[in-house]
């Protein structure tokens, strides 16, 4: 089993591309892992990436930096296989 460190780099170099909707799981899962919860403003109705972002991270609010980075260690494990 990989910790999140090893899992960030590894999922850095995936093979393929995730899809959108998989990189904002990983997405929310990071920044909830190493900043916490959501601390910017939300993006305006005309940016939608970075709308998406936001709302990926902002879905873990609450949830703790070791309980994010131990989600992202699963999710790294569900996608390694086809990412990998």
């Amino acid at each position: 089993m990989v910790n999140f460190e090893q899992a960030a780099e590894l999922a850095k170099k995936f093979s393929k591309k995730p899809t959108d909707s998989e990189f904002l799981e990983f997405y929310g899962l990071f920044k909830q892992a190493t900043v916490g919860d959501v601390n910017i403003d939300k993006p305006g109705l005309l940016d939608l990436k970075k709308k998406a972002m936001y709302e990926a991270w902002s879905a873990h609010k609450g949830l703790s930096k070791d309980a994010a980075k131990e989600a992202y260690v699963k999710v790294y494990e569900k996608y390694a296989p086809k990412y990998a």
